[in-house]
Parts: structure tokens; C-alpha cells; sequence
């Protein structure tokens, strides 16, 4: 009896969560994979069966590559940068500053405020003539820039948004493990005659390997998961410039109303998504741990 207790009750501990899980993770996606195999229910026409017809629309699909390509661009700017501004931010706090209390809150503020509201200040900032960016333009003598309704300009903007957004949040983990590392370290790294910048390439960086491997996965995530600010500032224009694949998603699915391409295009952006992390997990997480 004693034995069969011992069996159950971890299972019974882990069933809640087992629940929530498979209720709002795993048995969605499936219900996605077997929708985008299926066209849209119109009016007069039930929805039927057309195997693998979204999938090749969606090669067919102009807008799904520059959606793809724009991601690409998107992730490409915004996780280097919002992980190497959060070590510099963590490493600045964490030092023996006056006032760092306040530089800490001052860093984690933009990550507490909704996107909606973080694209509204930065719609400001940006608006033709009147935004901040405008006005500092014109002290220095500069032209004006429509920057959000310009295709050369409106994703490096959106760009700038999103690591004004994430890089405070990224810092608290890293704050978080250089907490962690003991101070003898450096005191023996001063001792052997090594600099800053040798202490944190040689000892500080590859203990931070394991808090960068799971921001990096969280990065990666937040990249394709980007649509507050996309639907506030641009709404995915001018020209499809700014559209990302998670937004598109929202257009077919919810503007078009094409529920079955809307579920092809999820399959595919979780599959991508999934095997990103498998190698990420699979490759990286052994380098980080020194296996």
C-alpha cells in the first residue's frame, strides 16, 4: 500500500498542471495541425476535407514571404541587441552604484507597461512633424522623417520599440545570476593581473552561459509573438514592410476570416519555432554546460 502511494501521488501532484497544460497547449495545437487540413466554413458551404491545398497556397503566398523575410530581420535586430544591452544594464546595477535602486526600476519600468501603451508613447515619438524625434531633428537642422510610413525605415523603428520593451526584462535575469557568482572570483581575477574586460570574456560570460541560453529561447519566442505594437503603429504597413508572421495570422484569420490558411500558417510558424529550440536545446544547452 505504502509502495502504491509512493507511485501515485507525484502523478497526482503534477495532474492540475498536466490539465492546464494539455487543455490550453497541446490539444489547441493539435486542433490547429488537423484544422489546416480543412477549408473555411462559409455560409452555404460546410467546411471539407483539401489536404495539403493551404500549404501550397501558402507557397504561392507573396505576402507570407515578406512576412517570413520581415521576421527574420525582426529577430535578427532585436535579440542580439536586447540580450547584450541586458548584460550591460545588469553589470552597471549590480556594481556598487549611488542610486542604483532607481536605475533598476528605471531599466524594468518599460517591461510593467502594456504594449498597447509602449506603441502609443512611441507613436508619439514618431509622428511626422509634431513627435519627439521630429522635433530633435529640426534643433539640428535635419529634414523631416516620416520613419513608420517609410519601407525603409518603419521595421528598424518597430525594431527599436521592441528592445526598449524587452531589454529590462532580460536584465533581471542576468542580475539574477551574476548575483549568484561568488565575488572571490574576481578578487582572484584582480589578483592574477586580468582586466574587466578579461574577467567578463574569460570567467563572467560562460557562467552566464546558462541564464543566456534560456533569455535567448524567450527572445526568439517574443520575436514571432510581436503584434500589440504592429496593430497600434502600422498596422502592418506601408506596403506590408512591417508585417510580421503573427500578425498576418491575425489578418487571415480574423479580417479575411480564412480560418483554415489561418491554421496552416500557425502549423508552420510552430513547427519553425520548434525546431529553432530543439537546436538550440540540442547543440547550445551542452556548450553551456560543459558537457
Amino acid at each position: 500500500m505504502e509502495s502504491f502511494r509512493t507511485r501515485v501521488t507525484p502523478w497526482l501532484l503534477l495532474l492540475p498542471a498536466m490539465v492546464l497544460l494539455v487543455t490550453f497547449t497541446h490539444w489547441p495545437a493539435l486542433a490547429t495541425v488537423w484544422d489546416s487540413f480543412f477549408s473555411t466554413a462559409k455560409k452555404a458551404r460546410p467546411s471539407h476535407f483539401i489536404g495539403i491545398e493551404n500549404y501550397r497556397s501558402m507557397v504561392q503566398d507573396d505576402v507570407f514571404w515578406q512576412a517570413l523575410w520581415n521576421n527574420v530581420i525582426y529577430a535578427v535586430g532585436t535579440i542580439p541587441l536586447s540580450i547584450a544591452l541586458a548584460i550591460a544594464m545588469a553589470l552597471w546595477v549590480n556594481s556598487h552604484l549611488v542610486g542604483r535602486g532607481f536605475l533598476r526600476l528605471a531599466y524594468f519600468t518599460p517591461t510593467v507597461l502594456p504594449m498597447i501603451a509602449v506603441a502609443n508613447i512611441w507613436l508619439f515619438f514618431y509622428t511626422p512633424q509634431y513627435g519627439l524625434l521630429e522635433q530633435i531633428t529640426q534643433v539640428l537642422g535635419l529634414p523631416s522623417h516620416n520613419w513608420l510610413g517609410d519601407k525603409s525605415t518603419v521595421l528598424g523603428a518597430l525594431i527599436v520599440v521592441a528592445i526598449w520593451k524587452e531589454a529590462g526584462f532580460f536584465m533581471i535575469f542576468y542580475l539574477a545570476a551574476l548575483q549568484q557568482i561568488p565575488p572571490t572570483l574576481a578578487e582572484a581575477a584582480a589578483l592574477e593581473g586580468a582586466s574587466r574586460w578579461q574577467y567578463f570574456r574569460r570567467v563572467l560570460f560562460p557562467l552566464l552561459m546558462p541564464t543566456t541560453l534560456f533569455v535567448l529561447i524567450n527572445a526568439l519566442i517574443n520575436s514571432v509573438r510581436m503584434v500589440d505594437h504592429i496593430f497600434v503603429m502600422t498596422r502592418g504597413g506601408p506596403d506590408s514592410a512591417s508585417t510580421l508572421l503573427l500578425y498576418y495570422i491575425y489578418q487571415v484569420g480574423f479580417s479575411f476570416l480564412d480560418t483554415g490558411y489561418a491554421a496552416a500558417l500557425t502549423v508552420v510558424v510552430l513547427a519553425v519555432l520548434g525546431l529553432v529550440a530543439f537546436f538550440q536545446l540540442r547543440f547550445l544547452e551542452r556548450r553551456t554546460h560543459y558537457q
